[in-house]
């Protein structure tokens, strides 16, 4: 292939590539890189490419996953503040934001092409922090047999062992997975028109300050954390005194754009500045079940905001 028969072989995988990386590493922006990695490895190895072998998804697939398991050595886990601290007892407690900690990111997954490439298995921020506990090739294996569903001869091919080790790594992997015990992977989810209204319904609470209105969208355990800040709630109650704080500290102006994460409803959110605008301040993930919002995680940071396509500022 020559580099312009390479590129227009190639790029069609990009998307795919991206949902594979960010599976396995957790972090939208590592999972960038790793793409970017994995289709410099492939034009360098493109004289070595057989199409009698494997179609060129699953070669790029396979360079990818070795690119990421050299990326994940000597790496510690991406993180949830709920994998990490205690809960919360304290509304008031210091909002401190710890940029040591390699905190979990959300994806974008609102009109994506490689959602139905997702659909094949979970893309649920639960379900991509629980993977997180797995040591990397058993993460690996999960995904190319679980998600990708390769037969166990192509994952132990690809990553140079044997169907042995393969069928071990899953077995170990699944039973990790277990213990761990993913509730929210298997939520009674309402349909999309249901879903909607309690969104709808949670925008309009939010940008109107009402903290009674959005607690009564919430079930009872709900839980609200926070990354980069390692501090998080359990409870209705607890969610409504945090919020009541948010906006005794922020101001009850604030504007809300909907978005998908992670297969998720999502929100950016903005808070009004001291010259008028609304300035990018959160990225909101939600779990909802029939029986209300059961999960939030608020993702701190304006540079999220590009991945999903949503202004820094609003008029």
């Amino acid at each position: 292939m020559d580099r312009d028969e390479f590129d227009l072989r190639a790029e069609p995988h990009r998307r795919e590539l991206l949902v594979h990386c960010y599976r396995m590493l957790g972090s939208i922006q590592d999972a960038e890189d790793l793409v970017q990695e994995t289709l410099l490895r492939a034009w360098r190895a493109a004289d070595s490419y057989d199409e009698q072998r494997a179609s060129i998804r699953t070669w790029l697939y396979r360079i990818a996953t070795n690119a990421c398991l050299t990326a994940l050595k000597g790496r510690g886990r991406r993180a949830l503040p709920s994998g990490l601290v205690s809960a919360s007892q304290d509304a008031q407690a210091a909002i401190e934001l710890n940029t040591d900690v390699a905190w979990l990111q959300p994806f974008p997954t609102a009109g994506d092409p490689a959602a139905a490439i997702a659909a094949q298995g979970s893309l649920r921020l639960a379900l991509i922090a629980a993977m997180q506990y797995l040591p990397a090739r058993q993460r690996a294996v999960l995904v190319l047999r679980d998600v990708l569903d390769w037969p166990v001869a192509d994952i132990a091919e690809a990553l140079e062992t044997t169907t042995a080790s393969v069928n071990s790594a899953l077995q170990r992997a699944r039973a990790r997975l277990a213990e761990i015990d993913i509730t929210e992977d298997d939520v009674d989810e309402p349909d999309d028109r249901e879903t909607s209204s309690v969104i709808d319904d949670y925008v309009r609470a939010f940008e109107a300050a009402d903290v009674n209105g959005l607690t009564r969208l919430l079930t009872d355990q709900v839980v609200l954390e926070m990354p980069p800040a390692p501090l998080w709630y359990v409870g209705r109650d607890a969610y409504g005194e945090f919020m009541a704080r948010v906006y005794a500290m922020r101001g009850p102006a604030w504007r809300v754009l909907p978005t998908v994460a992670n297969q998720q409803p999502a929100v950016g959110a903005y808070v009004r500045g001291d010259d008028g605008r609304f300035h990018a301040h959160s990225l909101q993930v939600f779990t909802v079940t029939k029986a209300g919002i059961t999960h939030n995680v608020v993702f701190f940071g304006q540079d999220l905001f590009a991945y999903f396509d949503l202004p820094l500022h609003l008029e």
